[in-house]
């Protein structure tokens, strides 16, 4: 993807009043993420859902400049941007509605990978629950899942270092609250 598109894609994400559902509607229509900052404030009322208090938030100009400063990041750190409609992005996800425009990886990893297992619990994990994620996770690995959890303590890190023990490749997810 080039750096223009992903910086106004990362743009977009920066608008508060702009979550997944939305930024989606807004491409969809507009035809890219650029084109929606270029679209004229009359057409984009037009679009069910969008409203002045969001076209307001959307053209502050403090939007590009955050973006600009991610999209350096991203480049110096060697992160991967998986956007919603590039072959990358996992095919399941795409037909989640409020799945994420885009998912950020490093390394080497298959998003379109057959086997996932998700593994969420607790916080507050006992022994027996460290135990029995383990033993699971460890039974699962001759089928090479990609373990995905999320960045909690108890189950969440269980599951991640218990892939890494059994060197399969974990995704970790942070939690998100969708704006509309």
């Amino acid at each position: 993807m080039k750096d223009s598109q992903l910086l106004h894609i990362l743009a977009l994400q920066h608008v508060s009043k702009i979550g997944d559902t939305t930024a989606k509607k807004l491409i969809n229509h507009c035809g890219s993420a650029e084109a929606v900052f270029k679209e004229k404030r009359s057409n984009l009322l037009k679009i069910d859902g969008i409203g002045e208090v969001l076209l307001s938030e959307l053209h502050k100009s403090n939007h590009l400049e955050a973006a600009e400063n991610e999209l350096k990041y991203i480049r110096d750190e060697g992160i991967n941007c998986h956007y919603f409609l590039d072959e990358t992005y996992p095919e399941k996800l795409k037909h989640c509605l409020d799945g994420p425009i885009l998912l950020f990886s490093s390394g080497n990893i298959n998003l379109n990978n057959q086997h996932i297992i998700s593994i969420v619990g607790t916080r507050k994990i006992t022994t027996s629950g460290i135990a029995f994620c383990e033993k699971l996770i460890e039974d699962l690995a001759v089928y090479k899942p990609i373990i995905i959890s999320g960045f909690a303590y108890g189950t969440d890190i269980t599951a991640h270092k218990a892939a890494i023990k059994n060197k399969l490749q974990t995704i970790g997810c942070e939690a998100h609250s969708e704006l509309f």
